[in-house]
């Protein structure tokens, strides 16, 4: 009876986590990478440089840890941007200079999504990205918060529903755009 040898692919890759090929060419072109991952509830990001031994993470900055300054952990926008802008003063507080490139996992590269806002926010706080990074002004502003007030004024019940997690949170969602211009600049004085 012949015995059949069946060849069975990496976890992560049966598992459509990881994509092996592109993920081959970021370590074969030995520059350092910007790492951006997502979940429902937050945003992650890493400077990971590659070793033999294993990947070495210079910094790393996670939408949590905005808390502490008062802005909510969603995983939108306005979020990726102070969360990159995060990861970039840790950068620039060591003292690194280097180049990274963005890795964006799996995500699909598209135009303003959350891990270009991300690395938009990476780059205004000095970090060197490879690339350009087109993002249109505004685009991690909140443009509801004009809509939030009239709906307020209209229908109570679905303001509270649309709204109900910045509200539970103590937050006025009319407010929004001052508390991240505010969490920028706190960020931008903070010794991290």
């Amino acid at each position: 009876m012949k015995k059949i040898i069946k060849n069975v692919k990496f976890r992560r890759r049966r598992e459509a986590a990881t994509n092996y090929k592109k993920r081959f060419g970021i370590v074969k072109s030995g520059i350092s990478r910007i790492v951006f991952r997502k979940s429902s509830s937050r945003i992650t990001g890493q400077a990971i440089s590659y070793s033999e031994i294993g990947d070495v993470v210079a910094a790393q900055a996670d939408s949590k840890e905005l808390v502490k300054m008062k802005w909510p952990s969603r995983s939108n926008r306005a979020t990726a941007y102070l969360t990159g802008f995060l990861l970039g003063r840790k950068l620039s507080g060591k003292g690194g200079k280097e180049e990274y490139i963005l890795d964006i996992g799996l995500n699909s590269p598209i135009k303003n999504s959350l891990p270009f806002v991300f690395a938009k926010g990476c780059k205004d706080a000095g970090v060197n990205i490879r690339g350009s990074f087109e993002v249109g002004e505004g685009i991690y502003n909140y443009s509801n918060t004009e809509y939030a007030s009239q709906l307020k004024k209209k229908d109570q019940k679905l303001y509270e529903k649309q709204y109900g997690r910045y509200l539970k949170d103590g937050l006025s969602p009319e407010s929004l755009n001052a508390l991240f211009n505010e969490t920028k600049k706190a960020l931008m004085n903070a010794k991290v």
